[in-house]
Order: C-alpha cells, then structure tokens, then sequence
C-alpha cells in the first residue's frame, strides 16, 4: 500500500469521526447563565423561576435556537453585589454559558452591568429597575427587560396630578430603587404642578422598615397625599401600620409595584382600597397572548402566575430571540441582535430600544380593591412602556457612548 493511499485512508478516518463530533455538539444546549436573590426575594422570584421553566419548555418543544435545545443554569447571587460578579465569572469560566440574564436588586444589577461591560459578554437585566442601568451607566453589552423606575413612576403621575394634592409625604426603601423613584416622582411632579409641597419624607432600610415609627412621623406632617416605593414585609407592615393609626384615612397614596400579586395577595382583606398602584391583574386581562399564557402556566403549575412568571418567562423569550437572530453564539453578534429586537410577550409585543437599549415592556395601572375577601386590581388600564420615558435628547445626554 503506497503511501497516497494511506494518506486517502486517513483522511477519510478523520472526515468519518468528525461528523459524529459536529453532530454531538449540533445537539448540545446552548446554556444561558441566570444569576438572581432567589432565597432573598423568593416572593417574586420564584414565580419567576416557573416562567422561566415554561419559556424553555416551548422554545424547545419547537426546535430550540440554532438547531439546539435552550439551557438556564441557574445560580443564586445572595442579594449582594459582589457575590453577583463573582458567580457571574464562575457561569462564564466553569459553565460556559453564551449570555447572562436575570438579577433582581438595583445595585446587583448594576454590578452585573459592569461586569458584562469589563468581560464584553451580552446581559439581559430582567428585573432590576434601575434607570442608571439603561442611563448613566449603561454600556454596549446591557439590555434591560422590566419597565423602570422613571417609567412607573411616570405612569402614576396623572393620577396623582388629577387628584390635585398639595401636600405630599414621601416613604421609600433607601436603596438605589427607592432612591431613584423618589426623585422620578419629585422631578415630574414639580414640572407638572409647580405648587406642591413635601411635607415629609421618611428613607427606611430594605426588609428592615419600623413602620410605627415612620407611620406616626409621617402622620405628624399632616399630608394630603402619600407617595411611596415600599414592596414586600416592608409594604405589609407599613399597610397593617398605617390603617391602625388611621394615617390613610382621607389621604390618597400612590404605591410602586403594590398591585403585583407577590406584594398584595399576602395582604388578604386587609389591602389598602383605593390605593392608586401598578401591578398586574392576571385575573381579568383578556388577551390572545395573555390567554395563551395563562392557560399554558396553569396546566403546568396548577397555580396562577405573579408578576414574576410573566418577567421569567418573557427573560428568557428574549434570550432565545436575540440569539436566533444573531444566528450565531458570538458575543458581539449577540449584543447587535439585541438592539431593535422584537418580540411577543404575555403583555403583547415589545421592542428593546437601540438608543438605550431599554425594553418597552409597560405594565398595568389601577386601583386596589377587595373581591371576594382578597385584594385585586380595579380601574387599570395597560400604559405601554414606550410612551412614559423622557425624550430621546434627554436620554442621549445622560448615557455615555459606546
């Protein structure tokens, strides 16, 4: 045998191995790294873990991204920004993921933010509501899911223009969350009624809030209206606190996130009616995307969804989006495919935005109210993401370049 036909031989060997080969890793998943503060806000995140659950179930019962299956590899990162980066380094180098998504808590996300930035790795922020994520510290490599902070706010400021109250009392979680919707609030607030008035403000620490003390300090500044950015125990002890005293009585309060069943389901019959609020009343929207998902939700979970499946599971939507669309795992492609990218939601249709890369994902606008010995939302009316953010020359001139 001369040695061209060895060499034939050979080379046939090698091609007959290597398609095998292509084709296991044709068939590997492709992993998508999730960080979030499961055991800290395991409210809302574990309904956000069962979107998520759902959303890989469909994408790949239809075929996965790519030809392959979708993989969340999931890891807790204690609420804590820096536990965060480094779990976010242990899913790049050990698990080999192709992006990172989810975080909860302001500063984390922010951390995460800049970690992506620094490792040039795509980042899709699902929940934390920071405007600085988008704005002042945004970068090429971070897409932000949820509505913000400003753009909740927004969305609550006719209501309380409308009202008509001069005298405002602020309370708010003293993180950057709590911190940042209070100066939304103030700023648009003033634009809009010059001759308002805050006549107090009490910052109270995250799950920490003594809220007979804050109730009566509040109470003693004699508001006509309350604004406030409180979510979770803190919510519940300030709303069992408040109705004691008699501090809402004859004052309208607006509250951040307060119709989202994870805040107001454990509030039973004691919910604050008449409180202006955003959320999300699953019970009553009727819409094909909504049914679609409700439906599929509760024959799998035998349970109703929160605010956090709808935000899991569109999360991981989007991934599996961006990551059809760039037709490729390169992280740049990825981060290019983000910018513009559209896609179908429980909540309808959103696009994530080129110049900030913000999503345009809004929520639900209402009031609280009690059916059946439960609170509920009443009045509400879905105020689309896209029309409660500042103007583009505003935008532009808080974010840096890329």
């Amino acid at each position: 045998m001369d040695r061209r036909h060895v060499l034939k031989i050979g080379g046939a060997a090698a091609a007959a191995l290597a398609v095998p080969r292509a084709m296991a890793q044709a068939r590997e998943p492709i992993r998508i790294g999730e960080l979030n503060s499961y055991k800290v806000f395991a409210a809302f995140l574990e309904p956000y873990k069962k979107g998520m659950d759902l959303a890989v179930d469909e994408i790949n019962a239809g075929g996965g991204a790519l030809g392959r299956p979708i993989e969340i590899v999931v890891r807790d990162d204690n609420g804590q920004p820096g536990d965060a980066v480094r779990v976010a380094e242990e899913l790049l180098a050990r698990e080999r993921v192709s992006m990172l998504m989810g975080t909860f808590a302001s500063n984390v996300g922010l951390a995460v933010s800049s970690f992506a930035k620094e490792r040039k790795v795509p980042f899709l922020a699902s929940e934390p509501l920071t405007d600085k994520i988008v704005w002042e510290q945004g970068n090429r490599y971070t897409f932000r899911l949820r509505a913000s902070t400003y753009m909740q706010t927004a969305m609550l400021v006719p209501d309380a223009v409308r009202v008509a109250k001069r005298r405002w009392a602020i309370v708010y979680p003293n993180y950057e969350y709590g911190q940042s919707a209070t100066a939304a609030f103030k700023k648009l607030m003033q634009a809009r009624q010059p001759n308002i008035e805050f006549v107090a403000e009490q910052a109270t620490p995250l799950g920490r809030i003594e809220a007979g003390p804050v109730a009566a300090a509040l109470q003693a500044a004699r508001p006509e209206a309350i604004f406030s950015s409180l979510f979770g125990p803190d919510l519940s002890r300030f709303v069992r606190e408040g109705t004691t005293r008699g501090l809402f009585r004859n004052v309208e309060v607006f509250n951040l996130l307060a119709g989202e069943p994870e805040y107001l389901d454990p509030l039973l019959d004691e919910a604050p009616v008449g409180w202006y609020v955003t959320g999300y009343p699953w019970q009553d929207i009727k819409t094909p995307e909504h049914d679609r998902f409700l439906s599929a939700y509760q024959a799998k979970f035998r349970d109703y969804p929160r605010l956090g499946s709808v935000v899991g599971y569109a999360a991981v939507i989007g991934a599996a989006e961006a990551i059809r669309k760039a037709g490729s795992l390169e992280p740049e492609k990825i981060v290019d495919a983000m910018k513009g990218l559209s896609h179908s939601t429980p909540f309808g249709r959103i696009v994530y935005r080129t110049l900030d890369h913000q999503s345009t994902m809004g929520a639900y606008v209402g009031r609280i109210g009690l059916r059946n010995g439960k609170g509920v939302m009443t009045d509400w009316r879905y105020a689309d993401g896209a029309e409660y953010l500042p103007t583009d020359a505003e935008i532009r001139s808080l974010r840096p370049p890329e």
